[in-house]
């Protein structure tokens, strides 16, 4: 990345320095919660160290509270994930209830399934769970969603086929 020649960088432990107190403040009234706060400060300067790319002075700020949102969401995203894995597991029978491993692992799956179904528009992601995990036939997608069977039809593809990509784009 090239910075106009009026924008200087500022290196990232001066970032740090300077503007750790004001994102974790920021944070910390998105969140409600210090120590959340606190970790998703540190995950944003994490992020731009791993970025490894230059930092301009124009707008710190601005630069880490985008990094932050994004967080942000996905933090609210895991969580809500995770109430609804721990709703579900609480209607299994003591008996038939998996290790911490194996729900560790369910939650990473299912985290992972939901960012991939993040790039569709909702009624292709509603097409897809419902013929997917709903059972449901193109048809009874189509009534469900007031849209043609054909349209049903192809949500669907369309979803697989944005899967497949996803797949296949982050495998190494």
């Amino acid at each position: 990345m090239s910075l106009p020649e009026t924008d200087s960088i500022i290196p990232l432990e001066v970032l740090y320095g300077t503007h750790r107190g004001w994102l974790h403040g920021w944070l910390r009234r998105s969140l409600g919660c210090s120590q959340q706060a606190a970790d998703l400060a540190q995950d944003t300067f994490v992020s731009l160290l791993v970025r490894n790319q230059p930092i301009s002075d124009r707008a710190p700020k601005a630069l880490l509270a985008r990094i932050a949102r994004g967080l942000v969401i996905d933090h609210w995203r895991r969580d809500a994930l995770e109430r609804a894995y721990l709703q579900a597991l609480a209607l299994v029978p003591e008996a038939n209830y998996p290790s911490p491993e194996v729900r560790h692992e369910a939650l990473l799956c299912l985290e992972r399934i939901a960012q991939m179904l993040d790039g569709l528009k909702p009624v292709v992601r509603e097409a897809f769970l419902l013929y997917q995990l709903g059972g449901l036939t193109h048809a009874q997608v189509a009534e469900q969603l007031a849209i043609s069977s054909r349209t049903a039809e192809r949500h669907v593809a369309n979803a697989l086929l944005h899967c497949y990509r996803v797949c296949f784009e982050e495998a190494p």
